[in-house]
């Protein structure tokens, strides 16, 4: 009869079974260490980075450790988080929990960086329990005392202020922390961004049920500025041609660049609504695309705990609408403005509904899908 082996047995037997360097596609890894587990705890795990490289993951310095190390979800969360900062140019914060982002914000004129922290955190600060909060500038004292306020895993950032490693040790004032782990990560200008940064991108590696491998691109971007919004268009025999003719506000429009580079974080099918640099609710992992609009409204109506609301926010839709029902979904939530991608056989159908609705609707000039 067969007998279930134990957790203790099952990572007695396994961990540190992985070799020192491993080599993929013609290119060598080296293992950094062991980890505390992969996703779940009855999972071995080690981590790797490239030889000879100094990126903003693989070169990151454990600052303070919790009660053990870090996981394959600590990571991931880790990555996650910098590949939604590493597009801004502002201060700016991403909370991540389970590989998607449950808020991001950047920073607004007259905001500080315990602003940008709370907007982040609050726009679903119950999911942001347990989160990696990931930062693009240094840490300050205000912001690390907020941070020690609710449990989070980790945080990493380009570096910490003076007094700030002190609060995050301070397990005594701040017992729900006293374990949260303190990173410095890598430059992230290291990280690829867009799509023309081809030099210092690396390929994804998806690892099938059987061992077999996919090794793919990485999911980059073309859209680096408001200047890249290209207005909506379509045509086929129902509509003729069509074209988006409603305007938006500069603010709109820098929120739906930064809505559209957090939703490169997003497990498809997503979507990001954002206001004021503050994502409102993140829409993520429906099979069909209405049906991830609606769940973000319903997110924000029921986890949000900021002070904005939908009416004259923006969206990001990471596919293409098949029909007008997503577009009309967000409009009657007050949604004015919207970016997806093209190519639908209705796209003259939306378009035409967009103005009619008074929303004005940019289309991106790719998909992107994240199916991690």
């Amino acid at each position: 009869m067969a007998t279930e082996l134990s957790r203790s047995t099952y990572l007695e037997k396994n961990v540190g079974d992985y070799p020192a360097t491993v080599e993929i596609a013609g290119k060598l890894y080296e293992k950094v260490e062991d980890l505390r587990y992969g996703t779940n705890p009855h999972q071995p795990a080690a981590f790797y980075r490239p030889v000879n490289s100094n990126g903003a993951i693989g070169s990151m310095q454990i600052l303070k450790n919790g009660k053990s190390g870090l996981s394959q979800t600590n990571l991931e969360d880790i990555s996650g988080a910098l590949n939604i900062v590493k597009y801004c140019e502002v201060p700016s914060c991403a909370v991540m929990k389970h590989v998607n982002p449950s808020g991001a914000a950047m920073g607004c004129p007259g905001e500080s960086l315990l602003d940008v922290y709370k907007k982040a955190r609050d726009a679903d600060s119950r999911a942001a329990f347990g989160s990696v909060v990931a930062f693009n500038v240094p840490v300050d004292c205000e912001t690390a005392k907020e941070i020690m306020s609710t449990f989070v895993e980790c945080v990493v950032a380009p570096d910490f202020e003076d007094g700030v490693l002190e609060i995050f040790n301070d397990g005594e004032t701040f017992k729900l922390n006293k374990h949260i782990r303190i990173i410095r990560c890598g430059d992230l200008k290291s990280l690829p961004r867009f799509r023309d940064e081809v030099s210092n991108s690396a390929d994804t590696i998806k690892v099938l049920a059987d061992g077999s491998l996919v090794i793919a691109a990485p999911l980059l971007t073309g859209i680096r500025s408001v200047d890249d919004l290209v207005p909506a268009h379509g045509s086929n025999s129902r509509c003729g041609e069509q074209k988006s003719t409603v305007e938006c506000t500069e603010a709109q429009k820098q929120d739906l660049v930064f809505s559209w580079h957090v939703n490169l974080s997003v497990r498809s099918n997503g979507v990001v609504i954002v206001a004021n640099g503050q994502t409102l609710a993140v829409g993520t992992g429906e099979q069909d695309r209405v049906g991830a609009i609606e769940q973000a409204i319903v997110k924000f109506k029921e986890k949000y705990t900021g002070t904005a609301t939908l009416e004259g926010a923006v969206m990001s839709s990471d596919g293409f609408f098949p029909f007008e029902d997503g577009v009309e979904a967000a409009a009657k939530a007050g949604i004015k403005a919207i970016i997806s991608p093209s190519g639908s056989l209705r796209d003259a159908d939306v378009v035409k509904r967009a103005n009619e609705l008074g929303v004005a609707l940019y289309h991106a000039p790719e998909r992107i899908f994240s199916h991690h």
